[in-house]
């Protein structure tokens, strides 16, 4: 990937849920939600401040993080579906 996301932008790719439940259903395509935890792959500088200062991310490169369902805007990279949105829409980090 040859993307550099700026200020306060992180790049990410959503990660998939297995479609097999613990009970053994397999949940159909057309009922499955939106996955909620992403990968990080790429992260802005920051955010600056009304001050001037620039605010280093939180949010790092590799982190898996939560976010909203409907967060962030999606687009297609080398045959790739990426998502980008900005350290507020980002829920919390997990692990």
């Amino acid at each position: 990937m040859n993307i550099r996301p700026l200020s306060d932008h992180i790049v990410a790719l959503r990660i998939e849920e297995t479609e097999k439940r613990a009970g053994g259903l397999v949940i159909p395509d057309t009922a499955k939600d939106k996955p909620m935890t992403a990968k990080v792959v790429a992260v802005g500088s920051g955010r600056i401040l009304d001050n001037g200062e620039r605010l280093p991310p939180e949010v790092e490169k590799g982190a898996r993080v939560l976010i909203g369902k409907y967060a962030g805007s999606e687009f297609e990279l080398d045959g790739v579906d990426y998502l980008v949105l900005r350290e507020d829409d980002v829920l919390g980090i997990v692990g």
